[in-house]
């Protein structure tokens, strides 16, 4: 048989690296008993060779309970524990590594696709946005370890230190954890006619530090009929 289809660049990376790019949009990890277990979105794995075990990754009750109970933030990750390699995907976005080394990191959970368990992480909420938001809550990340997000299309790195910089919610994928985005409010009665009022809210950067904007919205959710 023959195709371009068993091209070696294909065929997965051989590598002894814990976790490697095997494509911008898919991602290796390799995993042993004695490695720390990976967290990763629910849905994200599309193959996996060896044994492992998947499940429900737990709140860790406390506060980080509550908060997953209120805003249902958090709640779609599953825990990956075993011996081999497990390979993650979501809807062929392109995935970056970021490198944690005692710092942190705020992600807008629709990009989050999966980081070491060595990580801490907690729910985070900016208030002052509403319903007509779709509620913002992000996913802070601190400590050591790596961690895997997700851009739909070619990402922009704009520096938040000279001027004030203003995202769609659902277009920023990552920002320093030192920034505290606001809300700002730029709903208007006309707005409600035509496009509609998703582009009403956008968070407010200012001050050392980065955000990273896709090209995108994300992927719209369709309700249930």
């Amino acid at each position: 048989m023959r195709s371009n289809l068993f091209d070696a660049s294909n065929q997965e990376k051989q590598t002894t690296d814990r976790w490697t790019l095997q494509s911008n949009k898919m991602l290796r990890c390799a995993l042993t008993p004695q490695a720390p277990e990976i967290i990763a979105a629910a849905g994200a794995m599309v193959a996996y060779q060896g044994q492992m075990e998947f499940s429900y990754q737990g709140s860790g009750g406390g506060m980080k309970l509550l908060k997953k109970m209120a805003t249902g933030e958090g709640g779609n990750m599953m825990r990956t524990r075993g011996q081999g390699e497990v390979f993650y995907a979501r809807q062929a976005q392109e995935i970056f590594l970021l490198q944690l080394e005692g710092d942190a990191i705020t992600l807008n959970t629709g990009n989050m696709l999966a980081f070491d368990s060595s990580i801490q992480w907690d729910i985070r909420s900016l208030g002052g946005a509403g319903f007509m938001a779709g509620g913002l809550f992000n996913l802070l990340l601190q400590g050591h370890g790596m961690v895997a997000v997700t851009s739909d299309g070619p990402p922009m790195l704009l520096d938040c230190s000279q001027q004030p910089t203003y995202v769609d919610p659902q277009a920023a994928v990552c920002w320093s954890a030192n920034l505290q985005p606001t809300i700002k409010n730029d709903f208007k009665m006309g707005s409600l006619i035509g496009r509609g009022s998703g582009e009403s809210f956008q968070l407010a950067f200012h001050g050392p530090g980065f955000v990273v904007v896709q090209p995108s919205e994300g992927i719209p959710v369709v309700a249930a009929s």
